[in-house]
């Protein structure tokens, strides 16, 4: 709920300062940009992964996450109505420091819903937002039903090439029709 509910607001901001400054032409033409540079990244890391500039978290952000997950664990025992706000809270943090990663599509997405309306943008700001989360929810569940995470960890490292090489191509795709639909 909490990285649902920052991607929104976060969203809604930017559309509203994109709509009421006229800027949505610029911005637009910067999302397909920042989308093809994004999957050409995303593309090299299927290829070389881990070389080179990459799209990842602020450095010293997991450390600071499993640091403030170990508190909330503890706080979970002592304090359960407290750990729902540090949860929620730690949700919000999640998202500042995954922005490096996930920027791009979603400024892209901005960039497309940002040429029309309120009424037009915002429920595909709330569509985007609700996929954006689906696969934290896929992995909530497989936790809740047994996985542990050193089975998913394993899974991730073992795929994230391919998930990579996806991302890119799905990011250059949106950037190159980007770019077409205003050319």
């Amino acid at each position: 709920a909490a990285v649902y509910l920052t991607y929104f607001v976060l969203g809604l901001g930017i559309f509203t300062f994109i709509r009421e400054t006229g800027f949505g032409k610029t911005f637009y033409w910067i999302a397909a940009v920042v989308a093809i540079l994004a999957g050409l990244l995303e593309i090299k890391d299927y290829f070389w992964y881990g070389k080179g500039f990459s799209l990842q978290m602020i450095p010293g952000a997991s450390e600071r996450l499993k640091h403030y997950t170990s508190y909330l664990k503890k706080m979970d025992h002592e304090h359960p109505l407290v750990s729902l706000g540090i949860a929620f809270f730690l949700g919000m943090f999640v998202v500042f420091i995954e922005l490096p990663c996930t920027g791009a599509p979603y400024l892209a997405i901005l960039g497309l819903i940002s040429q029309g309306s309120y009424a037009e943008g915002i429920p595909w700001l709330l569509l985007y937002n609700l996929i954006f989360i689906l696969p934290l929810l896929v992995i909530i569940g497989l936790v809740y039903t047994g996985k542990t995470s050193k089975q998913l960890e394993s899974w991730r490292k073992e795929n994230r090439g391919l998930m990579r090489l996806g991302i890119g191509l799905i990011l250059l795709a949106l950037g190159a029709y980007m770019l077409w639909a205003i050319i």
